[in-house]
């Protein structure tokens, strides 16, 4: 995605939601990620991802994308990332997740709004009431989501 002035309030927003799906997949062992992304056990990763996020979001909001990509070498800890698909009501979020072994990050790659605004920052406003939306237990808005 082409980065903008509001890209990174975005991220925060989307890696503060789905920060708890984060946590449960860097529960599960790094070399079994790797070797399902290697072996291209694509159903076996899409099937972790909903059990991990069907804790926090409703169905189908958060799901394994299209692949992944592993960093695994002799003299240091492996990274896995994971492409995603986000779709609480109204967006589609493409990102990519990454998981390392004490923290987790979270890029876009594409963002789009079924009825986008003329106006960034009322997107972004969207974007978070959406996810908080699409919760189980819903957090209190924050000063961007209001």
């Amino acid at each position: 995605m082409k980065r903008c002035n509001y890209s990174l309030e975005r991220e925060k927003i989307l890696a503060q939601a789905i920060s708890p799906v984060a946590t449960e997949l860097r529960l599960l062992d790094a070399g079994d990620i790797i070797s399902l992304l290697r072996l291209e056990c694509y159903g076996s990763i899409a099937d972790l991802v909903s059990s991990a996020a069907e804790l926090y979001f409703h169905p189908g909001t958060v799901n394994f994308g299209s692949g992944g990509e592993y960093k695994l070498e002799w003299s240091g800890q492996p990274e896995v990332v994971l492409d995603l698909e986000i779709k609480p009501r109204g967006v589609s979020v493409y990102a990519r997740l990454m998981l390392t072994d004490e923290r987790a990050g979270i890029e876009i790659d594409h963002i789009a709004f079924q009825s986008p605004s003329d106006d960034p920052e009322e997107n972004t406003a969207f974007l978070a009431r959406s996810l908080n939306e699409a919760r189980f237990v819903r957090s209190q808005p924050t000063a961007m989501a209001s």
